[in-house]
């Protein structure tokens, strides 16, 4: 930033001249280029004499005129209207739209954040107030419950519930889980009078005189039929395939 007034008037008395002549030679009247090296720029006609008896002068001493137009554009502002008067800088001028941005913005943000409160509250109103909220938890907790306990029994397998007594005398018997190579669970003779409980998905049994037991599976009585020793397969819950082992 510098001085146009002062300027002006320093170069113009380097080269000896007096306004006078420097009129003959701009053909701008000496109180203007006077106003101009005064910045009193009011007493001009209008901002646009200002800028071309600027140009015209600066141009006539030698300086740059374009320069002393934009220095003047940027410190001053001249209001046609109103007449030509010196005001505030327009550096200072620019900054209010974004005052009022900021402003405007900061008066969105709180209606946005009043609405959503508002929304807020009359939902709970609306809603039913603080016992539904409580309850509907507590009913999804009952369903999830209600489910996992189905789920449970769902895929707990089902079994099968053995109980071989020997009425009519005695009786070797062996059972195994699942097949002749399973697990054993009983091997031996079977007295009479005696009673044996066996569980499981699947049972193989081998028994050596059928005709002198009593079966019941899941309390239900099963007929094994026949003297010759056999093989019994049982599957849960009621499924028995028999196998005779004599000819």
């Amino acid at each position: 930033m510098f001085e146009i007034g002062t300027s002006l008037r320093e170069a113009r008395q380097r080269q000896g001249l007096d306004l006078h002549q420097a009129e003959l030679a701009v053909k701008v009247r000496a109180k203007y280029l006077r106003a101009l090296e005064d910045e009193q720029f009011e007493v001009l006609p209008g901002q646009t004499y200002v800028k071309g008896f600027l140009r015209a002068y600066a141009d006539f001493l030698g300086l740059d005129g374009q320069i002393y137009v934009d220095e003047y554009t940027s410190r001053f502002f001249v209001d046609d209207d109103a007449g030509p008067r010196r005001v505030r800088r327009v550096r200072q001028t620019r900054r209010q739209p974004h005052v009022r941005m900021e402003r405007n913005v900061v008066l969105v943000t709180l209606v946005g954040i009043g609405v959503v409160t508002a929304l807020i509250i009359a939902a709970w109103k609306f809603g039913g107030g603080g016992s539904s909220p409580q309850s509907i938890p507590n009913l999804a907790r009952t369903r999830t419950s209600g489910k996992s306990t189905s789920a449970k029994h769902a895929k707990r397998p089902a079994r099968a519930h053995l109980v071989v007594r020997a009425v009519r005398g005695s009786s070797l018997l062996s059972v195994r889980i699942g097949s002749a190579t399973g697990r054993p669970l009983y091997q031996g003779t079977l007295e009479r009078g005696q009673t044996q409980s066996f569980s499981g998905r699947r049972l193989w049994l081998n028994v050596g005189s059928p005709e002198n037991l009593l079966l019941r599976l899941n309390k239900r009585p099963v007929s094994i039929g026949g003297a010759c020793p056999r093989v019994l397969v049982i599957a849960a819950p009621h499924k028995l395939s028999s196998v005779a082992l004599c000819g």
